[in-house]
């Protein structure tokens, strides 16, 4: 199920858009105030941030802006403001579309598909892959451990099918990067690190001693066929 975050400060229109959303298959979670918002992006790491121009505290374009060095998963711009620079401006920072409230809950779903169908387009076809108690449901993008579900966001799905394609060889950052992320890798971001880190989290792996999915320093990162 993908997951959504809200930011939106105007408690009706949010709890509106929570409902329909989540009444179509969606798990919303809503943040209200703009400081928090890129917080929440790092720990929700959502499959999607429907992101108010106009928040208290931090404003949607500054959000964008500062969120777009860890954060790959699309961003829907949502406000009240239907100006052209505004548009233009969201559009430079790195929002994938704009929407001017109000919106017509149907357009807005619609809108929210089209751009988590681009996100989770895999490049081929894939077989599921089943690793000792891991199992990856390639087609249903599904992910299960000794039989229990564990919910992974889009790109930690992405994150963990192309570590589990080559299990016990050891892949770059860069090559983990550009893989995920489509785009060059600067030597610099952490944006493969973060994802590890979440991936570790949710599937029961020590984040002090992994066993799992282990760190090759200076080299990158690979996953233990016989850990699972």
């Amino acid at each position: 199920m993908s997951v959504v975050l809200l930011a939106e400060d105007d408690e009706r229109l949010a709890a509106l858009v929570k409902d329909y959303l989540q009444a179509n298959g969606l798990t919303v979670v809503v943040e209200s105030y703009g400081l928090n918002v890129p917080r929440q992006v790092q720990s929700l790491q959502p499959d999607i941030l429907i992101l108010d121009l106009n928040l208290p505290g931090k404003d949607g374009i500054t959000i964008c802006k500062e969120v777009r060095s860890a954060y790959e998963g699309p961003v829907l711009m949502l406000t009240a403001r239907d100006a052209d620079a505004d548009q233009v401006l969201g559009f430079e920072v790195g929002a994938d579309d704009y929407v001017v409230k109000p919106a017509e809950p149907r357009i807005l779903l619609a809108r929210i598909h089209a751009l988590l169908r681009r996100t989770n387009r895999a490049p081929a076809e894939v077989e599921d892959i089943n690793i000792g108690g891991l199992a990856i449901r390639t087609s249903a993008r599904e992910v299960s451990l000794r039989n229990e579900p564990v919910a992974l966001s889009s790109h930690e799905f992405d994150l963990l099918l192309t570590l589990a394609k080559q299990p016990g060889k050891v892949l770059s950052r860069e090559y983990l990067f550009t893989t995920i992320c489509n785009r060059p890798y600067d030597g610099l971001d952490r944006t493969v690190d973060v994802r590890v880190s979440h991936l570790r989290k949710k599937l029961g792996d020590n984040s002090d001693n992994p066993a799992r999915i282990k760190t090759v320093w200076g080299k990158g990162y690979m996953l233990v066929e016989e850990a699972w």
